[in-house]
């Protein structure tokens, strides 16, 4: 069962890597998208916002099509459509046609989003310790790939469909290939692998019932939290640039650069986070990104210039990094019976975030100042410090926010990749 553990592991980063790719190669050419099409600045801002609204109703119908089909079925078979969507918003000749593509492409983004993680969930569960943001560094390497092809892509004038039909007859066989070994919870109780190995964890093993429904109640803390880091991502991604070169006075060219840099920011951070929740525990780790993109916010709202601007937004990277993998990781062990219904219903607030978060500094920036908008995200990211003990595994019981010890580990050390 190692081995399919971690064959199982393996194939679902490839399948985050994918999403990452398919992601930034859509929203990194939105100016040529909307070029191609004559979508008109005031009708852009609609369009895009339908993008999260409509994947939050696929999260949403995700919760309820994993009690019929496994998440590993949803997976399988939401990747291809949104890399299927994906060609269809580069290869459309009319504007109805863009706004089809782009409805598919949210509402599979949706289930895809929503299934990736119940499955990261669940394979951390069997696993005994933290393995999820892992999963998230590979998007964030995906997404890095993503945007150097859209670059390479602009930087030739290549037509949509022609940068995007290549990735898309690369990634979608071997998506398809790499999801026979994705590893369903069900498939793991049915050969007795969580019993056998120790992992039956959170307050349900001590005989608290959290195997019924989801209580919203006890979810909402985690919701707050995955809402304002992802107003966070979303100020970084839409504003960034904006900000070096009106604000900080970059040239076109540095004011590209801090994106990038909080990529590979957000990238390093996923790669070590992992080693950094064993050894300190979620609490500390969550705490600790909050009070470092708080910190980058607070730097970026008082840089003199170009350069300690750059610092702030290499702040970002490391501090929001580490927030959205340990939210779905902590609903997973909140909720250790119903585990993709929370995952679902987390994951909603992702897009919600992302909604109000480019809006949110824009008007700010337009009616106070820009340097001002930035420090509004700064105060709502110390939220993760207010429900720090809600990552805690079993906060009653052992102490500090750590991994409880699982039986597998003891005497004979961690598996796994």
């Amino acid at each position: 069962m190692t081995d399919v553990l971690r064959r199982g592991r393996a194939s679902l980063a490839f399948a985050f890597l994918v999403q990452g790719v398919a992601f930034a190669l859509l929203v990194t050419r939105i100016p040529a998208i909307q070029d191609r099409y004559g979508v008109s600045d005031a009708l852009l801002p609609a369009f895009l916002a339908a993008v999260p609204v409509l994947a939050g109703i696929g999260s949403v119908a995700t919760e309820r099509l994993v009690k019929a089909v496994p998440p590993s079925r949803v997976l399988r078979w939401s990747q291809p459509v949104v890399l299927l969507a994906l060609l269809g918003v580069g290869a459309g000749e009319h504007m109805a046609g863009l706004a089809v593509a782009l409805a598919v492409f949210g509402l599979a983004v949706g289930a895809l989003d929503a299934s990736m993680n119940m499955l990261g969930v669940s394979l951390q569960r069997a696993y005994g310790r933290s393995i999820m943001l892992s999963f998230h560094a590979a998007y964030s390497l995906g997404g890095i790939a993503g945007a150097s092809l859209a670059w390479v892509g602009a930087h030739g004038q290549l037509a949509l469909w022609v940068s995007y039909l290549p990735v898309v007859l690369v990634l979608m066989p071997a998506a398809l290939i790499g999801s026979r070994w994705y590893v369903d919870q069900e498939q793991r109780e049915g050969r007795g692998e969580d019993r056998r190995q120790g992992h039956v964890s959170g307050p349900a093993a001590e005989g608290e019932d959290r195997t019924g429904p989801v209580a919203f109640r006890l979810l909402l803390p985690l919701c707050l939290v995955m809402t304002v880091a992802y107003i966070g991502d979303s100020t970084v991604s839409n504003w960034s640039a904006k900000y070096l070169q009106d604000v900080l006075g970059s040239s076109e060219q540095m004011a590209t650069v801090p994106y990038n840099v909080y990529m590979v920011t957000t990238l390093v951070g996923r790669t070590i986070g992992d080693f950094g929740v064993r050894r300190f525990g979620a609490v500390a780790v969550v705490r600790a990104g909050a009070l470092v993109a708080a910190a980058g916010f607070a730097v970026v709202a008082g840089a003199p210039g170009e350069w300690v601007g750059m610092l702030g937004f290499t702040l970002l990277g490391l501090g929001l990094c580490v927030l959205v993998p340990q939210t779905f990781a902590a609903a997973g062990r909140l909720f250790p019976g119903a585990s993709d219904a929370a995952v679902a219903r987390l994951n909603v607030f992702n897009y919600v975030g992302f909604l109000i978060g480019s809006p949110l500094v824009g008007v700010l920036g337009d009616v106070w100042s820009y340097r001002g908008a930035m420090l509004v995200p700064m105060v709502l990211v110390l939220v993760a410090l207010v429900y720090a003990r809600s990552f805690a595994p079993e906060p009653d019981r052992y102490g500090g926010g750590h991994e409880r010890p699982h039986t597998a580990d003891v005497g004979r050390g961690s598996h796994g990749l």
